[in-house]
């Protein structure tokens, strides 16, 4: 059983989905559980469809809530599910309040839990995302680490890879392993990276021009709920753009949206009587890989979109002061700017100074989900 419940972890999930269809229909079957964390269609539905991901057996329609009023409903609808579906495992991804919710339901009742997007630390417990995904690794039984300095973490807390529990004798399903996978979002970028390309008129609808322009998305709460923190970030990027004549193109979470539409902010002003700023809806998975491709640089506070940054050899500011990402930042193809106008403008300068990056293999070589599937089958069976 496999639960999802927002943007980054349905596009995962159909990866692993693409590999039990085709290459493991004879040994896995797999429930598609779905919370609702993220229900606009564009956050949520667009992502089936041009994916080719089956539709949920169970829709559970949670919705938005405060932390412990949503994980609450989830935890209870969660285990409702288990005891109809009787699962032999239960797969989470990441560290939504929907992983979160699915390894204690699963935990409570013995089901074997397989974490995938284990062992990221951002060594920041006031992000929920840090509490959740440290929760959801110690209650798991499988855990499926994208690169090495997330296994490392895992190590340090404790938990063994096969091999190592197989030569102290402790190889037990009872006791935790974990493996080094890849990243099966690198698995999907390599897969509908040509795809995309069929998405060309998108830049024509927006009036974007595919060759001059900065891809930009703002949805993390400690950004974009405080609204002196938002017209800062949103200031630092409009003046960049004036000043260099470059586009904003800035896919807009419907928090931000909100957030924007209630302020009468001069900084948040500001960005509406710039020509060069485009702000339009939330897009599909296809959409923001064509955005990706062609941007000149990257500006996010979203972890998967560093990631894909990455991929597509792009260089990246990220809008954080921490990322769980640590190898990007590592390999010079990233900087942690935080929140600070002074500071994006700064990354941003260093990107237009330094324009030959190296940008190392280090997310595996696009077949994770093969491996998870193989390591399922063969250690819980």
């Amino acid at each position: 059983m496999t639960i999802i419940g927002a943007r980054p972890q349905i596009i995962k999930a159909a990866a692993l989905n693409r590999a039990i269809r085709t290459k493991f229909s004879d040994k896995l079957m797999e429930v598609i559980v779905h919370t609702g964390q993220h229900y606009d269609h564009n956050m949520s539905d667009v992502f089936f469809e041009e994916m080719e991901i089956p539709q949920p057996n169970h829709q559970l329609g949670i919705g938005s809530e405060t932390h412990g009023k949503q994980t609450g409903k989830m935890l209870k609808e969660i285990e409702r599910v288990l005891e109809l579906e009787k699962p032999d495992a239960l797969v989470i991804y990441g560290d939504t309040n929907s992983t979160l919710a699915g390894a204690l339901a699963a935990a409570k009742m013995h089901v074997p839990v397989i974490h995938i997007e284990a062992g990221l630390r951002s060594f920041n417990k006031r992000m929920p995302e840090e509490v959740n995904r440290i929760t959801a690794d110690h209650a798991s039984t499988l855990l499926f680490s994208p690169t090495k300095s997330g296994l490392r973490n895992l190590e340090k807390e404790g938990f063994l890879s096969l091999s190592e529990a197989q030569k102290i004798g402790n190889a037990d399903i009872d006791n935790p392993y974990v493996f080094h996978c890849g990243d099966l979002m690198y698995d999907n970028t390599l897969f509908f990276s040509n795809k995309a390309d069929e998405y060309e008129s998108f830049f024509s609808k927006h009036g974007i021009d595919k060759k001059n322009f900065i891809l930009s998305t703002i949805h993390r709460p400690q950004n974009s709920d405080d609204i002196q923190v938002l017209s800062g970030i949103l200031s630092a990027l409009n003046e960049i753009s004036l000043e260099d004549s470059i586009e904003i193109v800035l896919p807009l979470h419907p928090r931000t949206a909100n957030m924007i539409a209630l302020s009468n902010d001069d900084g948040i002003q500001k960005i509406s009587r710039n020509p060069l700023f485009k702000v339009i809806e939330p897009i599909g998975f296809l959409e923001m890989i064509l955005l990706e491709k062609h941007a000149k640089l990257v500006m996010t506070d979203s972890g998967g979109v560093q990631k894909e940054a990455f991929f597509m050899q792009k260089s990246c500011v990220i809008l954080r002061p921490e990322t769980e990402w640590i190898e990007i930042v590592e390999s010079g193809c990233a900087v942690l700017v935080g929140a600070n106008p002074t500071n994006i403008r700064e990354g941003y300068e260093f990107f237009k100074q330094n324009k030959s990056l190296d940008f190392p293999a280090m997310f595996g070589d696009g077949t994770a989900a093969e491996f998870i599937c193989e390591s399922i089958i063969e250690h819980l069976n």
